[in-house]
């Protein structure tokens, strides 16, 4: 299995990333995280443990989140790939809208340049598609900043294969960072079509929205995934992960947490090679 990815051909990154959305104030990722110093510690333990790509967006917080990765990690080490989003505004803990307009689009981005305390954003993804704006106008934004030096690469998020054609059309597009995992494979396409084209695919949710609530197909006591992850002594998390890791090379997993525990975990996840008993039954559990 390989275990790095190059992004856009000149930016080498693993595999396994932490998604740090859950480092924020809740209900609803809304306010700072409630421990400002265990949030900094866990970032720079990640990167003790060889994390190299960290996803956020402004919306997580909003801003907060941007600000703490900042406060926990610079200066940045040269190696550490740092994407964010922008494209929804986010007023209360249930109060959003989205705006992909080009000047909402700038003006979330200048905002994550002083968050991120950064002169350019290494990857910047539109983070849900305004259906109140003409898509061709928000990858032209995109565009704009890219050209601007803003920002280094274009991701999109949430999206749709003809989406991501038409946005091939008008930009260069680095990334699609969609809802995937062994429990939900609505994105396959997308995956093999951005394989095909060395786009790198970033599967939020990859352990399930909740992979922890009874019903949730990672939580079972039973069944193909927790029948591997006995046979090869691991957790069934660990098993979800490599299985994303093996399914396609152009994937970074992104799993989040606060736990320095599931962190170390996930990070151990990258090195479980499955063999083709495992693949072929969780197969069964892909199409269950």
């Amino acid at each position: 299995m390989q275990n790095t990815f190059t992004i856009t051909g000149d930016f080498t990154v693993p595999r396994l990333g932490y998604g740090a959305m859950r480092l924020t104030g809740q209900p609803n990722n809304y306010g700072p995280y409630f421990d400002w110093e265990a949030g900094k510690q866990l970032l720079r333990h990640g990167v003790q443990l060889g994390i190299r790509f960290i996803d956020t967006a402004r919306a997580y917080g909003p801003a907060w989140n941007e600000r703490l990765i900042a406060d926990a990690l610079t200066p940045y080490p040269d190696d550490l790939f740092i994407a964010t989003k922008g494209g929804v505004v986010k007023k209360t803990a249930t109060a959003r809208f989205l705006d992909g307009s080009p000047e909402g689009l700038r003006r979330d981005c200048e905002d994550s340049l002083r968050n991120l305390r950064v002169d350019s954003i290494s990857l910047y993804q539109l983070h849900w598609i305004d259906p109140d704006v003409p898509f061709a106008d928000s990858i032209g934004g995109l565009a704009t900043l890219l050209k601007q030096g803003k920002i280094r690469r274009i991701g999109l998020s949430n999206i749709h294969l003809e989406q991501l054609k038409e946005a091939l059309s008008i930009a260069p597009i680095a990334s699609v960072q969609n809802r995937y995992s062994i429990a939900d494979r609505h994105s396959d396409s997308i995956v093999d079509f951005c394989a095909g084209r060395g786009i790198l695919f970033l599967p939020y949710g990859p352990l399930g929205a909740d992979p922890m609530k009874p019903g949730s197909p990672l939580a079972s006591a039973g069944g193909p995934l927790a029948d591997v992850a006995e046979r090869l002594h691991v957790s069934r998390s660990q098993v979800a992960l490599a299985w994303l890791l093996q399914r396609s090379s152009n994937i970074v997993a992104i799993p989040g947490t606060t736990s320095r525990i599931h962190l170390e975990e996930n990070v151990a996840s990258s090195k479980i090679e499955l063999d083709a008993e495992a693949l072929r039954s969780l197969e069964q559990f892909s199409a269950s």
